[in-house]
């Protein structure tokens, strides 16, 4: 799949206006491609009443998703709660949540039933022929209105349908109005939405440290998504790509930016792992990270935050959606019984649920409602103009890592310790950690994805 087919299967594809509305059904569609706000849908689906669900067996559903302690006991007592089994909901880091799959396919015999994860999480299962099919269970949901594109995705170049979209997010900024008055000259409140650049994020930075202090926010700590900033935003926006990309020029320049930006961020950005708690505390007044871990500050007192799209690069609006779904392996002890709580998951009252208590979007056409409180209105139009602006430059969260995610994102992760904590010259670190993440790669088998231009076999880091 190219980067034109890929930007056109992810781009906002209803008007921003429509989008803003309160009560319209564009705020989840924003996250990764307009799914929602087509039209109405039965709110029942198909429901169906199995044998299994009369016992009342408990599932097992393990996810990579929801993995912070409020979503995890979100999704547990709240958006499970009305489903007529009991559940047992296990988040899971990506390399346990490989090493289970693997060892119940190994043994033959499983205790998981229902998989959630995000589409790179999958590919390796599929490529193992770990996953059953659930190509049926796509046709019977289909009046659910799923992004057709959703769909392909799930066949991952085959006739078949190996997950099905459970829900979608992405990342952005949030700013306090006290920062406002820090603004590099030229910008505005109106004009973050369209003109924040790098080097304005990096002046900004510099205001606020010349007149308040290192107000600046990134989510560093060892369980923060700094890894992502690094994969879907900085490197794409400076280089055009990543992998192949890493220790460029452009990729030098783009670190260079992220030295004299992280001298004005708050040198407990090492312990942030969500930025709602900072921003809402004024540790920090300007901050990146997941729209499910700022929605806290934003609807706590809405009043008192502005949203916009990350910087703008040399090569675009660097952007990372998140597509989640929900797979069944081949080894569940209750196939039958999985395959109902996917139909309860995209069910469009859960899907609303889904948003409202972790600020996932939802991924089916479903008209939200009226009071969609102003916290995660705010998210959904940042969202909107990120991937409305005509310089998005979308990648994929990785793909085909499998059980290398972790040893992946610890390359980034220790690029910037090296280089931003350790103040070790910017090539050097790089021509060191390429090597590391050409073994990755290697391990992995991992092709090329967006933005790197496809290819053939293995990545290869340039």
């Amino acid at each position: 799949m190219d980067h034109r087919r890929l930007q056109s299967m992810l781009d906002f594809s209803v008007s921003r206006r429509r989008a803003m509305r309160g009560a319209a059904g564009a705020a989840g569609a924003v996250a990764v491609g307009g799914a929602i706000g087509h039209g109405a849908v039965a709110s029942g689906g198909s429901q169906r009443s199995v044998a299994s669900q009369a016992q009342g067996a408990e599932l097992l559903f393990t996810s990579t998703q929801l993995v912070p302690i409020e979503e995890a006991e979100a999704m547990r007592n709240t958006i499970l709660a009305d489903f007529d089994r009991p559940v047992e909901f296990i988040p899971e880091e990506p390399g346990p949540f490989v090493d289970r799959v693997t060892a119940e396919s190994q043994s033959g015999q499983g205790a998981v039933g229902v998989l959630g994860g995000l589409h790179g999480d999958f590919s390796a299962f599929v490529e193992q022929d770990l996953l059953l099919e659930l190509t049926d269970l796509a046709t019977e949901l289909e009046s659910r209105g799923f992004n057709p594109d959703y769909l392909e995705l799930a066949r991952f170049g085959t006739e078949e349908v190996y997950y099905i979209p459970w829900m979608q997010a992405m990342y952005i900024m949030a700013a306090h109005r006290d920062a406002l008055e820090f603004l590099p000259e030229g910008l505005t409140e109106e004009t973050l939405q369209t003109d924040l650049t790098y080097d304005l994020l990096a002046t900004w930075g510099t205001n606020m440290a010349d007149n308040a202090g290192q107000l600046l926010g990134f989510p560093a700590a060892e369980d923060g998504l700094i890894h992502r900033f690094l994969q879907g935003y900085s490197y794409p926006s400076f280089t055009g790509g990543l992998n192949t990309t890493f220790a460029s020029a452009d990729a030098v320049t783009m670190w260079e930016w992220f030295k004299q930006a992280w001298a004005t961020t708050n040198p407990q950005a090492l312990t942030y792992s969500n930025m709602d708690d900072p921003l809402l505390s004024g540790e920090v007044l300007v901050a990146w990270d997941h729209t499910a871990r700022l929605i806290n500050a934003l609807t706590e007192t809405p009043d008192d935050f502005i949203t916009f799209p990350a910087p703008r690069g040399p090569q675009g609006l660097g952007n990372m959606p998140a597509l989640a779904g929900l797979a069944i392996p081949r080894t569940a002890p209750d196939a039958e019984g999985s395959r109902a709580l996917i139909d309860f998951l995209t069910m469009p009252e859960t899907q609303t649920l889904t948003l409202q208590e972790v600020a996932f979007f939802p991924v089916v056409e479903v008209a939200l409602p009226t009071d969609l409180n102003a916290g995660t209105q705010k998210e959904a139009d940042a969202v909107a103009a990120t991937t409305a602006d005509p310089d998005s430059l979308t990648s994929l969260l990785p793909v085909g890592l499998g059980e290398q995610s972790g040893a992946y994102n610890k390359v980034f992760r220790d690029s910037l310790t090296s280089i931003l904590i350790d103040g070790e010259d910017v090539q050097t670190v790089l021509d060191t950690q390429k090597v590391n993440l050409q073994a990755v790669l290697d391990t992995a088998s991992a092709p090329c994805w967006t933005p790197d231009p496809a290819g053939t076999g293995t990545c290869q880091v340039g």
